[in-house]
């Protein structure tokens, strides 16, 4: 069953809808096999929607495939919303969509902060969840976002980093991710765009080992970039919520039984490996594969290959 040098193709939802949480209205879909096993995806981001290009990840005649755009991205209303637009709030949503799609357990698969999300979850929820799939861990620490947007990344990618800045007065610099939020939540509509555009790009510069200018430039789209940068800079700086600063490692023996598989590229800039190796340090029940020719991006061989692994792996369970 498993086909591990290609995504499943011609995937097209069976069902799509709105699930209306506050003042929010969340986009879902469902592919694959209405009978199946059910299977969520978590997008990254925060802020950066959902791609159908990822419901090739799932076998789509053994999975019920549900995919949702979290608040304030994708297809949910309203666009960018960061009021009631938290760690906590998602978390919610997520079960709240399971119970209204009447579903009593599923495969929960997210990477990067889809992986946070997945992780807090699953902590908060362990009875609904029949296995993890975790891609590019993110753990949220401080020295994980200090890393990327203050000083350490900038090291790797000295080019990409210089854009990165341009938006920001020099006296502003000590402090980069108060200064971006700054602007973000402005009322200078032009500023906001050019410094959304410039944060988004800096992410897409440094998401594949090899670099892709196409790749790159979706980034730089002004409507994703808005969404994605707004609202990634709205949870970092409230440190996504999490009550401690290694909440989601304190919290392992909530989910410790639960299959899991953590996959991570070795040279991944924007989540660094020991994030992966420090959860499997406290969580060795999960299988942990690092691939050693890639960086962040799901679609990069290697780890899409052992992805595809492993949900053809856990349909079976």
């Amino acid at each position: 069953m498993s086909r591990v040098n290609r995504l499943y193709e011609n995937i097209e939802p069976y069902s799509t809808g709105y699930l209306e949480v506050d003042e929010h209205k969340i986009y879902y879909e469902e592919c694959g096999n209405p009978n199946g096993k059910p299977a969520v995806f978590l997008h990254g981001g925060p802020g950066g929607g959902g791609s159908t290009k990822v419901r090739g990840f799932f076998n789509p005649e053994f999975y019920r495939i549900i995919l949702f755009d979290q608040r304030g991205c994708g297809k949910s209303t309203p666009f960018a919303e960061l009021k009631e637009n938290t760690t906590w709030d998602l978390v919610a949503d997520i079960e709240k969509i399971r119970e209204h799609l009447q579903i009593e357990k599923w495969v929960v698969f997210g990477g990067s902060w889809g992986s946070t999300l997945s992780l807090a979850y699953s902590q908060k929820h362990p009875l609904s969840c029949k296995a993890l799939i975790l891609r590019g861990i993110f753990l949220v620490r401080k020295k994980e976002i200090d890393w990327f947007y203050q000083s350490g990344a900038n090291n790797i990618f000295p080019d990409k980093w210089e854009s990165f800045l341009a938006p920001i007065p020099e006296e502003k610099r000590d402090n980069l991710l108060a200064a971006y939020y700054e602007i973000l939540t402005g009322n200078d509509q032009a500023k906001k765009i050019e410094a959304a555009k410039a944060w988004s790009t800096w992410e897409g510069s440094s998401v594949r080992l090899i670099l892709d200018d196409d790749f790159i430039s979706d980034f730089g789209d002004e409507k994703f970039a808005e969404a994605f940068a707004r609202i990634e800079c709205h949870y970092f700086m409230n440190n996504c919520w999490f009550p401690t600063g290694n909440y989601l490692i304190e919290n392992i023996d909530k989910i410790r039984n639960i299959p899991s598989v953590i996959v991570h590229g070795r040279y991944d800039i924007i989540c660094p490996v020991v994030q992966a190796w420090d959860l499997h340090k406290a969580w060795p029940e999960a299988d942990l594969h690092i691939i050693p020719d890639a960086g962040h991006s799901i679609y990069e061989e290697g780890i899409k290959n052992k992805l595809l692994e492993y949900t053809d792996k856990f349909v079976e369970l």
